[in-house]
């Protein structure tokens, strides 16, 4: 087993069910043909967020495994996310936002595609049959709209999720934390429908851009960056955003390590001579080392951080014109 393709797989993760799992596979099966997938609600604008876990599929290509990502259309009218004149205009734009991210060389999946197929939907039954109304609610907790007046299709949704990964063929399931339940639900109940347990990776939430209050939402926009934000936007963003010289609950330096250090490698701070010039950071440590020790001013840090962030999203803001 390569340590560096598992090094790279592993790296930026809140948790893998897991990593015993993954280090059999690894050497069990050959890399191109380990299969991992993410999917997604297209619910409404891409935002820094959902990035991370579009950085971590980058991960995953690099490491020369083979990926999906499943463009959920019919999730996201099962979740009252929006009609399907809203779903079928989004799903353009998403795969544009992915495509010029780096994703070229994923394939493309939409829900819509497969799963009205009938063994599908057999197969969403007779898992339907083995798991209490009680415990598919509550791996929906995380994800559904109004969980409160829960509607039918949000107790059909994490069986159709769970069915998703055997008609996928999938290895890997990946997601960030709020699909943990959906996932270690599929892992329990799988074997129902003659599949094998997937391993699960999961990436860790940005908090919002206001504080640990809520994390990063589309559906509320000012806790968040959308990838069509303007340079001038992201910069007044980033410099009205929460952060305290702490690396608990700070969406700048969670950005700084998720999205910047995996794209870019390094971190140089542009600064004036009378404030000490530049700097240059080789790993996220050291940066989180200097800004928790005052080194590194918030608002240099800020200043920085908005500069990258533009950089990520300029190929992106180009696609979609």
């Amino acid at each position: 087993m390569n340590e560096k393709i598992l090094e790279l797989i592993k790296r930026n993760t809140a948790e893998i069910v897991t990593e015993t799992e993954l280090a059999a596979i690894l050497r069990e099966k050959n890399i191109g043909e380990i299969v991992t997938y993410c999917g997604y609600e297209v619910s409404g604008p891409v935002h820094l967020g959902t990035l991370v876990t579009a950085n971590k599929q980058l991960d995953f290509l690099k490491a020369g495994l083979k990926v999906k990502v499943l463009f959920a259309d019919v999730h996201t009218l099962l979740n009252r996310k929006g009609d399907e004149k809203f779903v079928e205009e989004m799903l353009d734009y998403w795969k544009t936002v992915f495509k010029a991210f780096g994703l070229e060389k994923a394939e493309f999946i939409l829900g819509s595609e497969f799963q009205f197929d009938d063994e599908y939907i057999k197969d969403v039954l007779k898992l339907s049959l083995n798991v209490t109304i009680k415990r598919a609610l509550r791996s929906m907790q995380e994800i559904a709209r109004d969980i409160e007046h829960a509607r039918v299709s949000q107790i059909v949704y994490p069986m159709m999720q769970i069915a998703d990964i055997k008609h996928l063929g999938v290895d890997i399931a990946h997601g960030g934390l709020e699909q943990r339940k959906i996932h270690m639900l599929a892992r329990e109940t799988l074997e129902d429908i003659e599949y094998k347990k997937p391993i699960c990776i999961h990436t860790p939430l940005l908090v919002s851009i206001l504080g640990p209050e809520s994390k990063m939402s589309s559906s509320k926009p000012e806790t968040t960056i959308k990838v069509e934000d303007s340079e001038e936007v992201v910069r007044e963003k980033i410099k009205k955003a929460y952060c305290p010289i702490s690396n608990e609950n700070n969406p700048i330096l969670q950005i700084s390590r998720y999205l910047i250090f995996p794209r870019f490698g390094e971190f140089i701070v542009k600064r004036d001579e009378k404030f000490g010039g530049d700097l240059c950071f080789e790993n996220y440590e050291s940066l989180e080392k200097a800004f928790l020790s005052r080194e590194l001013h918030p608002l240099d840090l800020k200043e920085n951080v908005a500069r990258y962030v533009n950089k990520l999203l300029e190929p992106i803001r180009e696609k979609l014109g």
